[in-house]
């Protein structure tokens, strides 16, 4: 136990021996200062032996060996002279500037700041590492304009004090807009600072200021990315770019350059258009894509170079928000009734007329409010008022086209392409529209009542044509039959030469029949084809005289018929004898009747008295029998005499 505390004791010991070696005998005798590799030496000088013993009035930092707080600072290593007794040695490390930082400086001794100044020049002094030089050089009090960088540097923090910041970040699509705190003031009549070169986007202060840069807002931007700049002298407001879309263009209105020469000519009279960097409205604008424009200094008014539709209609705007103060017009008609109407209106500016579009009017919107909006309103009032509504509805095509032209020639006056003027939606008073609809609706029943009488009399005449067509087939069908009926007339006079006087009477009396019937359906046919409004009538008078005819055939067929008859019983009667044509007579009677000759029982008496009587009996009886069970079959009875004969 006691070799290990020996052990641990003696280099302890060793140690504190080297300090106080160091601390009293080094120090004391020799005035050996040992200062560390990450550190400096800050020196303050109690007294002076021989010499100049005090600073000069106003100041506090030794520059000349003088009693005090001393400029020149201990860099890393090993010093002899600094005797404990005469000087404070005061260990301090490095000043670090870490990434993405920056280091202001405030100087606490120095010359004093020049009347109107607020920050210091920059002097040469090694980044400020070199108090002593900064001092000789003529380095001023206060607020440095020279930054310091991330890194690590000596920095004398008894004559300088360090101020850490961020860097200034501009980001993507974005604009830094400068107004510096130091400068020459501005020019009259200006207000911003010209553009400064060779000042690293103000990150040179000295640079700028030495070259003339004023004070205030600068018509230079900085774009986007990371700077050094020092925010005691520059201020930095971030704004978007000015982005000109697909189908428009951007007119620069410059307010500040110098005074450039109007170069729209003699004839306008709205406005002065010089050349780019001038003051006033360029006269070359700046097509799509995105600018890093001051917006405080410059102004950019879109004009769109596509065709441009502006609606005068209640609740209806397009994407573009031009028209969105325009609404329906309201006119009155030579008759004195008011009425809405809808109207579009296509402009188009060209692009080499757009810088004189906004020199004349400002902007596209005091363009529509003070040349479209009275043009197009008073031009429908005044068409409106030479005509009545109902006139004017029927006359909406010339017009829109009479619009067009008007609107067209006042609008070139203005460099604006007029493209066409439609007119919308036309809204009449309600009860002027329903005296239209009931006029309209009687028209439309005239209209259809008469088409109704076309389709009945082109029914009728197809009707007609049609019973004509079906009336020609029995017009052919009879005009076959006579022809049939002749053969066979022929052919039956041929084969009975007996009968030729009956078949030729009777063949004549058909054919005349058929004859006259056709004769009567052929003058049906020729009443129909006159006219189907007679219809009835001829129709009536065909049927009177068919029937007419078809008397008179009947009764001349019954006569022919007759006499057929009587000249045929008369040659029967020649042929045959007058009784024997008689019974043949009476047989065909018989015949065509269905009379029976034989009885279906026949009951018979005998000679003999009793059996005949009781023959007749029992005939009787059979006779009640058959009867009921068939009465429909006929019976007949009957007797005989003596000699058996019928009865």
């Amino acid at each position: 136990m006691q070799f290990s505390f020996q052990n641990w004791m003696i280099p302890v010991i060793g140690i504190l021996a080297c300090l106080i070696f160091y601390k009293f005998i080094l120090r004391i005798f020799f005035g050996l200062v040992i200062v560390p590799e990450d550190k400096i030496g800050l020196v303050t000088k109690k007294f002076v032996l021989f010499g100049k013993q005090s600073l000069p009035e106003g100041r506090i930092i030794a520059t000349n060996g003088e009693a005090g707080f001393q400029a020149q600072t201990l860099a890393p290593g090993i010093y002899f002279g600094k005797w404990i007794w005469q000087y404070a040695i005061q260990f301090q490390s490095f000043t670090v500037i870490p990434t993405g930082k920056l280091g202001l400086i405030l100087a606490k001794d120095g010359t004093e700041l020049e009347t109107g100044r607020i920050l210091a020049r920059k002097v040469d002094c090694d980044s400020f590492q070199d108090a002593n030089a900064f001092l000789q050089n003529g380095g001023r009090k206060g607020r440095q304009t020279a930054i310091i960088a991330p890194g690590s540097y000596r920095i004398n923090t008894l004559l300088f004090e360090l101020e850490l910041t961020e860097m200034t970040t501009i980001p993507d699509n974005a604009v830094g807009i400068i107004t510096t705190m130091e400068g020459n003031p501005l020019d009259d009549g200006q207000i911003a600072g010209k553009i400064i070169f060779a000042h690293n986007k103000f990150q040179d202060v000295d640079t700028f200021l030495n070259n003339g840069g004023y004070k205030g807002l600068q018509e230079q931007v900085i774009l986007s990315g990371s700077y050094f700049l020092n925010p005691w002298f520059t201020k930095v407001e971030m704004v978007k770019m000015t982005e000109i879309p697909i189908g428009h263009v951007g007119v620069i209105i410059s307010y500040v350059g110098d005074e450039g020469q109007d170069l729209s000519g003699v004839d306008f009279k709205h406005g002065n258009i010089v050349t780019k960097g001038q003051k006033g409205v360029w006269s070359e604008p700046i097509g799509p894509g995105k600018y890093p424009i001051n917006p405080y200094i410059m102004k950019v008014e879109l004009v769109p170079t596509t065709n441009l539709v502006l609606n005068w209609a209640y609740e209806r705007s397009e994407s573009h928000q031009l028209d969105k103060n325009l609404s329906t017009i309201t006119v009155r008609s030579k008759d004195g009734f008011p009425f809405n109407l809808d109207v579009s209106q296509i402009i188009h500016i060209p692009t080499y007329e757009a810088p004189k579009v906004i020199a004349r009017f400002g902007n596209m919107i005091n363009l529509v409010s003070q040349v479209l909006e009275p043009t197009i309103g008073n031009y429908f009032r005044n068409s409106a008022q030479d005509s009545d509504v109902i006139a004017f509805l029927g006359t909406r095509k010339e017009r829109q086209q009479s619009a067009k032209e008007h609107i067209s020639a006042v609008l070139d006056q203005y460099n604006v392409n007029a493209v066409d003027t439609l007119i919308g939606d036309i809204v009449p008073p309600e009860s002027l529209m329903k005296t239209l609809t009931d006029r309209k609706l009687a028209e439309e029943q005239k209209i259809t009542y008469e088409t109704e009488m076309l389709a009945q009399e082109t029914k009728q005449s197809l009707e007609k044509e049609t019973a004509i067509a079906d009336m020609q087939k029995e017009i052919v069908k009879a005009d076959q039959g006579v022809w049939i009926a002749e053969r066979v007339a022929d052919a039956s006079v041929k084969k009975a030469t007996g009968d030729a006087n009956s078949v030729r009477l009777q063949a004549n009396a058909e054919g005349d029949r058929l004859k006259l019937l056709a004769t009567g359906e052929a003058e049906k046919t020729r009443l129909l084809a006159r006219a189907e409004a007679e219809k009835i009538e001829l129709l009536a008078k065909a049927n009177a005289e068919q029937i007419s005819l078809t008397g008179n055939a009947e009764a001349e067929k019954i006569l022919a018929i007759g006499k057929s008859n009587a000249e045929s019983y008369k040659l029967s009667v020649s042929a045959m004898g007058g009784n024997n044509f008689t019974q043949l007579k009476i047989m065909e009677n018989i015949a065509n009747q269905n009379v029976k000759i034989m009885p279906d029982i026949l009951i018979s008496g005998g000679g003999d008295s009793t059996n005949g009587g009781i023959s007749g009996l029992l005939g009787l009886q059979l006779l009640e029998q058959i009867q009921k069970k068939n009465v429909e079959k006929p019976v007949i009875i009957t007797g005989t005499d003596t000699d058996e004969k019928p009865i």
